[in-house]
């Protein structure tokens, strides 16, 4: 088993870069091999069936290990886009999709050797914020493989229901939400009280219901049932005292499995990790012992072992189980980690 954290420099702090913890060890090594110095890794994801290759998107672009995280190649995505996520094709490995700021995706056909920015891959400006919009998250419905979504920050949803070639808007419904709910309205930067339900971090698509999107949001947790249409809010504030949602992964083992990543707000000196065993009907607090010092950014289970699951605060705090949350320990990433974004298990 090994352990990726991905940390950039946005907010402040002096270092960033992509972090391997590998089985047994105590200690985190900061990766290079081929990653520039002080890289701004956003993004972490391990092939889902060879877990030697990791895949890193960053502030300058996209790389990719093939000996897990040893050695590491720049791949060909034009050099004006930051990477902020990286999708496999859950059916076809050989698909790859990258979500971009300013907003864009981009695919590969043949493992990342060649892209294509995809066409009328963006949103409507609703929001005006101090830093370009980004595509966050992107998820594969998979009983329809040509289903993508994106989460958009600060920008809502969209979705693609022909592999990528076209996109539609799926933020309007958000918006709405907003204007009939006062308790779902915010502004930090904008001019608009939208900001908060259009602030997405992450999405998840199962396989227990298709068409069914979950999306993880300033203002908690959403879930849409026709393909991100419309949007109803799962109300994750019945069961936690923190609804800001940073991260929400269906498990690899159980399509009826979530778990969410919760907290105050985006600078905060709480969080917890939260799981659903019932498709969002219901939520528990899973990391019982933990005192997060920092926003909950992430959350990765091992996809070879249901029990061993990891969670990592903004400031470098990261929380492992082995035996599904009864014990967890804490390891930290070196100080002056102040912005934490991914974490991947592999």
């Amino acid at each position: 088993m090994t352990i990726y954290v991905g940390v950039a420099r946005r907010t402040g702090g002096t270092v960033s870069g992509v972090f391997r913890q590998k089985t047994g060890a105590s200690t985190w090594e900061l990766l290079g091999g081929g990653l520039p110095t002080g890289i701004h890794a956003q993004a972490i994801t391990v092939h889902p069936t060879n877990p030697d290759i990791v895949y890193v998107g960053a502030g300058e672009g996209l790389y990719r290990s093939s000996d897990a995280g040893n050695h590491w190649e720049r791949l060909n995505t034009p050099a004006d886009l930051q990477i902020w996520s990286v999708l496999v094709h859950p059916g076809n490995h050989r698909t790859l999709y990258a979500g971009t700021s300013p907003v864009g995706v981009l695919r590969s056909d043949d493992s990342g050797s060649t892209w294509r920015k995809l066409p009328n891959a963006r949103q409507p400006d609703r929001v005006k914020m101090s830093f370009p919009c980004r595509v966050m998250r992107l998820s594969i419905d998979p009983a329809h493989p040509e289903h993508v979504y994106a989460a958009l920050e600060v920008g809502g949803a969209m979705r693609s229901l022909d592999g990528g070639e076209t996109w539609q808007d799926c933020a309007a419904e958000l918006v709405n939400l907003a204007e009939r709910n006062p308790h779902l309205r915010s502004r930090l930067q904008s001019d608009t009280d939208n900001e908060g339900m259009l602030d997405a971090h992450a999405l998840c698509v199962s396989a227990a219901k298709p068409d069914t999107v979950f999306l993880a949001v300033r203002m908690g947790v959403f879930k849409s049932t026709d393909a991100g249409s419309t949007w109803q809010d799962v109300r994750v504030g019945r069961f936690s005292p923190l609804t800001y949602a940073r991260d929400i992964r269906v498990s690899p083992h159980d399509p009826k499995t979530l778990f969410a990543c919760l907290s105050p707000a985006a600078a905060s000196q709480d969080g917890s990790l939260y799981r659903s065993r019932d498709f969002g009907e219901t939520w528990q607090r899973l990391d019982r012992g933990v005192k997060a010092r920092a926003t909950m950014m992430a959350v990765a289970q091992d996809p070879r072992d249901a029990k061993s699951i990891s969670c990592v605060s903004r400031c470098g705090q990261v929380f492992s189980t082995s035996d599904d949350g009864a014990t967890w320990n804490e390891t930290l990433l070196p100080e002056g980690v102040h912005d934490v974004y991914a974490i991947a298990r592999g």
